[in-house]
C-alpha cells in the first residue's frame, strides 16, 4: 500500500465517455441517467480498469457498486458460462442491492447471469442456478463458504474479486471466512476492497491478499473539524456525577470515557449503572476473556459507555464513536489529542466533553498551547436530561454456546436469524465467534424473541443454548 493515494474530489463531475468503456457500455450509462462520475468513481474506476488491486474508501451512496460493477463488466467474456466474478457483501439487503445494480448495468450485453448467494434463502434452488451457469455472483460470506465447502461453486474461471463495505464485513465476525473465500480463487485475479473506514483489519486483510494495491480516499478519516469540543470546570466530588449529567445531556449512543486510574475507572461505572445507564469498565486489571466481551458489548452498541484508562484503549478502535468524555485531564498533550481524535471520523461529527477542577488548570493551559486555540468553556448548570426516557443502548448482545470449535461461523447465526426465525438482516448486528462462544448483537426491541426463536431453533443443523450476555 506504497502507492500515491488519490484525492477524489480532484476529479469530479467528469464524463465516462473519457474512460476506455465500450460504446454499448457508454450509452446504457447514459440511459440510465449516468452522465458524470463521482468522486469515487473519477479517483477509482481508472485504476480498476487498468487491472490493478485497489483500495477504496467509500461510504454507501458515493456511487462505488457502480465502480466496481463496470470494472468487472469489462473483463466479463459472456460467451463463457462461468463464474468470472464475485462481489462479496456483509448483509442479504446489500447483497440484493448490488445485484440489481449490476443487472442494471450490465443490460448492454445480452445473456449476462448474475446470482445472488446468501443465508435465509434455500440452498437447492442456488444450486440448481449454479449448475446452469452464471457469470457473476454476488452473496454473504457464510453461504459463498458453504457452497465452496459443497463444491457447488467452482472459481477457477474468476478474474475479479470485489469486497463490499469491507469494514462491516469484518464488523460482523467474517474475517476468516473471506480469506478462505479468497485463498480459494485463483492467485492472477484482481481484488478490489471498498470500505468506508480502515480499521486495523483492512491492512491484514489487503497484506494477505492483495497485490501492489492502489489506495482510494474519498474524504480523510480525520478531520478536527468534526470534533466539537466542551470543557466544563468541575470540583473533585462533583466528577463522577458530572459524568451523568453530560450523558444526560448530550445522550451519545457509544461514548469512550477516559480515567487516568484503574479505580477511577471502577468508581465511574458504579456511579453510572446507579443512575440506570450501561456502563463496562476496560482496564488492565481485567482477564482477557472478560475484555473481549466486555470490547464485544461496545462495539455492537449493547454498552453505551466504556470507561477506559488509556493503557487499555491503546489500538481499539470503534466505528460511530459519537462522544469521547475527559473525565480526568492527562498530563500529556499528545495523549489528550490522540483521546479525542478517536471520535469525528470519517464523515460523522463527535463530542470531546472535558471535566477540570482548579488543579488541572495548568494542563489546560499546556493543552491549548498544542492545539494552537483557546478552551471553550460552559456551565455545568446547563446540563440537564434532554429526555425523561433513559439512555439504553440501542442492541442487546446474546450469547450462544458454541463457536469456532462447533465450527459454527457468523453466516450460520445470520442465516437462523433471517431464515427461519424471520428477522430482517438490518435488526441484526455485529456477530463475533470466539473458540466456544458467540456473540450477536439484536435491536433491543427483538431480543426477547430472538432468544426463543434461536433456543427453539438450529444453528447449522443443531440445538443451541442462548441467552442475555446481559440482563434486559
Amino acid at each position: 500500500m506504497n502507492a500515491p493515494t488519490p484525492t477524489a474530489n480532484a476529479s469530479a463531475d467528469q464524463p465516462f465517455s473519457l474512460l476506455p468503456l465500450a460504446p454499448a457500455m457508454l450509452d446504457n450509462l447514459t440511459q440510465l441517467g449516468y452522465l458524470t462520475m463521482t468522486p469515487i468513481q473519477a479517483a477509482s474506476l481508472p485504476i480498476a480498469l487498468e487491472g490493478k488491486d485497489l483500495i477504496a474508501q467509500a461510504k454507501t451512496g458515493s456511487g462505488k457498486t457502480a465502480a466496481f460493477a463496470l470494472a468487472l463488466l469489462t473483463r466479463l467474456d459472456p460467451k463463457n458460462f462461468a463464474v468470472q466474478a464475485m462481489v462479496l457483501c456483509p448483509t442479504r439487503e446489500l447483497a440484493d442491492q448490488v445485484t440489481q445494480e449490476i443487472r442494471r448495468l450490465a443490460r448492454f450485453e445480452d445473456n449476462v447471469k448474475i446470482l445472488s448467494l446468501c443465508g435465509g434463502t434455500p440452498m437447492r434452488g442456488q444450486i440448481d442456478s449454479l449448475e446452469h451457469g452464471a457469470h457473476i455472483v454476488v452473496g454473504t460470506p457464510g453461504r459463498l463458504m458453504d457452497h465452496l465447502e459443497r463444491e457447488t461453486l467452482n472459481l477457477s474461471a474468476l478474474n475479479t474479486l470485489v469486497l463490499d463495505e469491507a469494514d462491516r464485513m469484518l464488523d460482523m465476525g467474517f474475517f476468516d471466512d473471506i480469506v478462505k473465500v479468497a485463498k480459494q480463487c485463483p492467485k492472477d485475479r484482481q481484488t478490489l476492497l471498498f470500505s468506508a473506514t480502515y480499521p486495523e483489519g483492512i491492512a491484514k486483510l489487503s497484506a494477505q491478499f492483495l497485490r501492489n494495491p492502489q489506495e482510494v480516499k474519498l474524504t480523510q478519516q480525520h478531520d478536527d473539524s468534526k470534533i466539537r469540543q466542551r470543557w466544563y470546570e468541575i470540583t473533585e466530588t462533583e466528577r463522577l456525577h458530572t459524568v451523568a449529567l453530560l450523558l444526560l445531556h448530550y445522550r451519545p449512543v457509544s461514548t469512550l470515557a477516559f480515567c487516568n486510574t484503574k479505580q477511577q475507572c471502577r468508581d465511574l461505572v458504579d456511579v453510572l449503572k446507579a443512575q440506570g445507564i450501561e456502563a463496562l469498565a476496560l482496564h488492565g486489571d481485567l482477564e482477557q476473556r472478560d475484555r473481549d466481551q466486555v470490547l464485544i458489548q461496545f462495539a455492537n452498541r449493547s454498552c453505551s459507555v466504556l470507561v477506559a484508562t488509556d493503557v487499555a484503549a491503546r489500538g481499539l478502535d470503534i466505528a460511530q464513536l459519537e462522544a469521547v468524555i475527559n473525565v480526568d485531564i492527562t498530563p500529556d498533550t499528545e495523549i489528550h489529542v490522540h483521546r479525542i481524535g478517536r471520535t469525528g471520523r470519517a464523515d460523522q461529527n463527535g463530542w470531546a466533553l472535558n471535566l477540570a477542577t482548579m488543579n488541572e488548570m495548568g494542563r489546560v493551559g499546556n493543552i491549548e498551547v498544542a492545539q494552537g486555540k483557546q478552551s471553550e468553556w460552559h456551565p455545568v448548570s446547563e446540563l440537564t436530561p434532554a429526555s425523561s426516557d433513559p439512555l439504553l443502548p440501542p442492541m442487546i448482545t446474546l450469547q450462544i454456546l458454541g463457536g469456532r470449535k462447533e465450527k459454527i461461523r457468523p453466516g450460520d447465526v445470520l442465516g437462523a436469524l433471517t431464515g427461519e426465525a424471520g428477522f430482517s438482516g438490518a435488526q441484526i448486528g455485529k456477530i463475533n465467534v470466539t473458540d466456544f462462544h458467540t456473540y450477536v448483537a439484536v435491536e433491543r426491541s427483538i431480543a426477547r424473541q430472538a432468544v426463543s426463536k434461536l433456543s427453539a431453533g438450529k444453528v447449522k443443523g443443531k440445538k443451541v443454548k442462548v441467552r442475555f450476555l446481559n440482563e434486559l
